[in-house]
């Protein structure tokens, strides 16, 4: 059982983040809380950074499919409306990247969350884009930071 947890870790890479792993930086976070106490702080912690949930999405069913023995995997989407629909309007390219997400998955006794760093997901050189995903980056850090034990 536990080779196959291992192995998951991979697949939840790949599925969430597809932007290649050489060009981006991972946020990792570890709570003793248990996945259902951990999933409603996370939520209240994007929201009192002033965040709206967009949706949180099951990812079990396919691990499920595969083998796999867990209902506790999720990736939670998140983002200010205002700031999606600029970023979306004025490069469209960053599309696919919006909104923010958080993977949060139960491994054992503990449950992680994991994300990626927007400023190495989205290159550019506008100062006024440059100067929110560093806002993001930093709002992102604090979930974490808020989260961890």
């Amino acid at each position: 059982m536990k080779l196959k947890r291992l192995k998951i870790l991979p697949i939840l890479f790949g599925l969430f983040f597809s932007v290649p792993a050489m060009a981006e930086e991972m946020y990792m976070a570890r709570t003793q809380q248990t996945f259902p106490e951990a999933m409603l702080a996370l939520q209240a912690e994007i929201k009192s950074h002033g965040y709206k949930l967009s949706r949180v999405q099951r990812v079990d069913i396919g691990l499920t499919k595969m083998g796999y023995k867990t209902d506790k995997y999720r990736v939670v989407f998140f983002g200010k409306p205002e700031e999606i629909k600029w970023v979306a309007d004025t490069y469209p390219e960053w599309i696919p990247y919006l909104p923010l997400k958080i993977a949060i998955f139960s491994e054992a006794q503990d449950t992680l969350l994991i994300s990626s760093d927007p400023e190495k997901i989205i290159l550019t050189k506008d100062k006024k884009l440059k100067k929110l995903l560093a806002q993001w980056k930093q709002d992102i850090h604090s979930i974490f930071n808020k989260m961890a034990d």
